[in-house]
């Protein structure tokens, strides 16, 4: 399996997966750029459907629908850094699963 490490030190898992601190994989994501991603989560269209932090590190995981069956998740680093990757919207039901079973991530508001 490769990995990848970003300028910020998290560690992906291949070339689209999520970085490793985050609890949970996805299959079939696709990375966009920060400016895409931005503007795809700000547009009318996108509604943020939940939002996760990390009690150990300051990671933050957030999920958002932006179509009938399309989501992005955007992960903020501890530098701050955003990471923005596209998933089926079905897919998330076990991502969710996972966060809930991981005691150092608490859902938020």
């Amino acid at each position: 399996m490769s990995t990848r490490r970003s300028v910020d030190g998290a560690v992906g898992r291949g070339e689209s997966g999520l970085p490793d601190a985050v609890p949970v994989s996805l299959e079939r994501t696709t990375r966009l750029s920060w400016e895409l991603g931005e503007r795809v989560t700000r547009g009318a269209d996108a509604t943020l459907s939940g939002r996760w932090e990390c009690a150990t590190a300051p990671w933050e995981l957030a999920v958002f629908d932006v179509a009938d069956h399309t989501a992005l998740v955007r992960v903020r680093t501890p530098v701050g850094r955003e990471l923005f990757y596209e998933t089926a919207a079905s897919a998330l039901d076990t991502a969710r699963v996972g966060l809930a079973d991981a005691p150092e991530w608490e859902p938020r508001d």
